[in-house]
């Protein structure tokens, strides 16, 4: 599995419900972003909520190959690092449906089952750091999915929110191939949950709470 790891990792058809998410767009929407703007958004999460993920998941996945698989310290650094509670909502909503295929893929991998400890319950990036763990995916392969997953959320959600030509969306992802190498780089360097970036983006933070507060929406945030 572990050349298949990332691939199925990244497959935005897997029922964890990562279609219920847009990764911040419909509330930058709400607030009057225009298509033409999705890149400079991308290039954003790329710099802030992209490294955060990714270095939590590669954290979460060196610690499930420790014994005793401890992932609180990397939950709670995550949940500090979250500090709007629709974000961290969404997050622990898409880490149960991550988690829940970790169980039906590997049921009894020891980072799997400690996932089950995890209070009140894992965060996504910590979810695909077990997952991870259990499909044999390398660091920096695991970080490569967390940031590729995240311009897959936006340009999919594009497509539906602010609807035009599907090829937009390809090309949109290929322009942010540096910023997405930089985010990798710059995860895979973290060592420690106390050393995990605050790089939370206000605009973004703001807008989740303001989402939460809509009586009309297509996504969780």
């Amino acid at each position: 599995m572990g050349a298949l790891g990332p691939l199925l990792l990244a497959d935005g058809r897997l029922p964890v419900g990562a279609y219920t998410y847009s990764a911040g767009l419909e509330p930058a929407v709400a607030a009057g972003l225009t298509r033409d703007r999705i890149p400079a958004l991308l290039r954003a999460r790329l710099h802030t909520t992209a490294v955060t993920e990714a270095a939590a998941a590669v954290l979460a996945l060196r610690a499930a190959g420790r014994e005793p698989v401890d992932f609180g310290p990397v939950q709670t650094a995550l949940e500090a690092r979250t500090p709007a509670a629709p974000l961290r909502a969404a997050s622990t909503t898409l880490g149960r449906g991550v988690h829940r295929l970790a169980r039906r893929l590997a049921p009894d991998h020891p980072a799997v089952l400690a996932l089950a400890d995890v209070r009140p319950r894992p965060l996504r990036p910590v979810a695909l750091g077990a997952l991870g763990a259990a499909l044999g995916v390398a660091e920096e392969d695991l970080a490569y999915t967390v940031v590729y997953d995240e311009l897959q959320t936006i340009t999919s959600a594009a497509l539906k929110l602010l609807p035009g030509d599907p090829l937009d969306s390809v090309a949109w992802i290929l322009a942010a191939e540096p910023d997405a190498a930089h985010a990798v780089r710059t995860a895979l360097a973290v060592r420690t949950p106390d050393t995990l970036p605050a790089r939370t983006a206000p605009l973004t933070e703001q807008g989740a709470l303001d989402h939460e507060r809509s009586e009309r929406r297509l996504f969780l945030a």
